[in-house]
């Protein structure tokens, strides 16, 4: 009897299972293996979550998964307040313990942190070596902006500068991503706008400055386009004082950035006389990003002066920088006038990378050796 119960449970002592209660152990067996995995790798977690928090998270996050931090009521230097501030952000590669690998990118007028990844920057910036943030501007219509404030929508929402742009970021950096310090804050056109008030507004935080396309101050030349475009936007009866329910398509704004973008060489080689109707035909209803958010950060860079804390003297400007300086200016650009920035280079010891190209203001390209090594180059120096 005893006999046939072991097999019973067991088998006939052949490797023949006899009955269900052996498919039933066997099945406890299987269970209890899997348990005891499981708790391992429970196990395994809790001890991977002693990590600080800020560190677990930024390694955890997906690269370029769109990310936001709130910052609160965010008060600016006019003294008005934008309400429940949130900015965005999106991280590429992997922060080193020591925190010292992180490069910040700052995005162009009307550009947002997605729209840089189509640059590809990683051809300059080694993300297998570097932790990349690019942060979305206030305006753009992913940080705060007009277009997405619940409270302070449209025209209520209040100006700001190119100055409190910074210090948002700054506030991003330091009390939600835990960061006292980068190795490089780089950005083009508007990003390089405000490369330049960060070299000024936070001297010690970075080891390296590169403003691409970008300006220490605009031009009277830079200010007439800027004033064009904002009154423009401002005249149209469909933006109606910014109060509208739609975002409009205001054709006269779009024609006016076409013709500036780039020059006119390149425009006449790119475009001949027989495909005008249809270069103008795609000005005239190109839809653009929110005309709200565009007036907003346009009347930012019409403001734009780094000198104005120092009396409008500039070379006491450049006398607060401290980090080295890569300053990569375009010498037949239309939308942002080269001057001032070279003209800074030549009281710091800074680097000038001047690029001559038709492409104007989009000549710039991560993928273009003068770019490329030049950025390399200074991210590598000691």
């Amino acid at each position: 009897k005893k006999k046939i119960f072991h097999n019973w449970v067991t088998g006939d002592g052949a490797g023949n299972k006899l009955s269900i209660v052996g498919s039933v152990w066997r099945c406890f067996s299987s269970m209890h293996n899997k348990i005891t995995a499981l708790n391992a790798e429970k196990v395994k977690k809790a001890q991977k979550s002693t990590q600080p928090n800020r560190l677990r998270l930024q390694n955890k996050s997906k690269p370029g998964r769109q990310q936001f931090a709130a910052i609160g009521d965010f008060k600016l230097e006019s003294g008005n307040t934008i309400n429940n501030c949130k900015i965005g952000y999106r991280t590429y590669g992997q922060l080193n313990s020591a925190k010292s690998n992180v490069i910040l990118f700052l995005t162009w007028f009307g550009g947002t942190a997605r729209d840089v990844e189509g640059t590809a920057p990683w051809q300059a910036v080694d993300t297998t070596h570097y932790f990349l943030v690019i942060v979305d501007a206030l305006g753009d219509g992913v940080s705060a902006s007009p277009s997405n404030s619940v409270k302070q929508h449209g025209p209520a929402f209040p100006a700001f500068s190119i100055r409190d742009i910074v210090e948002s970021q700054h506030q991003l950096l330091t009390n939600k991503l835990g960061f006292a310090h980068v190795h490089a804050i780089m950005g083009i056109s508007m990003g390089g706008i405000q490369t330049f008030q960060w070299a000024v507004s936070y001297p010690d935080f970075t080891d390296v400055l590169i403003p691409i396309v970008g300006s220490p101050q605009p031009t009277s030349y830079d200010l007439m386009l800027y004033s064009t475009y904002r009154k423009i936007i401002e005249a149209d009866s469909a933006f109606n004082h910014g109060n509208y329910k739609v975002n409009p398509i205001i054709p006269t704004a779009n024609m006016l950035w076409e013709l500036f973008l780039t020059t006119p060489a390149n425009r006449v080689k790119g475009i001949s006389h027989d495909n005008f109707p249809k270069w103008l035909t795609s000005a005239e209803t190109k839809k653009t990003g929110d005309w709200n958010d565009s007036r907003y950060q346009i009347m930012a860079v019409i403001g734009h002066d780094i000198s104005k804390p120092y009396n409008g003297a500039m070379k006491e400007a450049a006398a607060h920088v401290k980090a080295k300086m890569l300053i990569i200016s375009s010498q037949q650009d239309h939308m942002v006038n080269p001057a001032p920035a070279i003209e800074f280079s030549k009281l710091l010891p800074a680097k000038l990378v001047l690029l001559n190209s038709d492409g104007g203001h989009l000549a710039p390209n991560f993928g273009d050796p003068q770019v490329k090594n030049s950025i390399i180059e200074i991210l590598g120096e000691q």
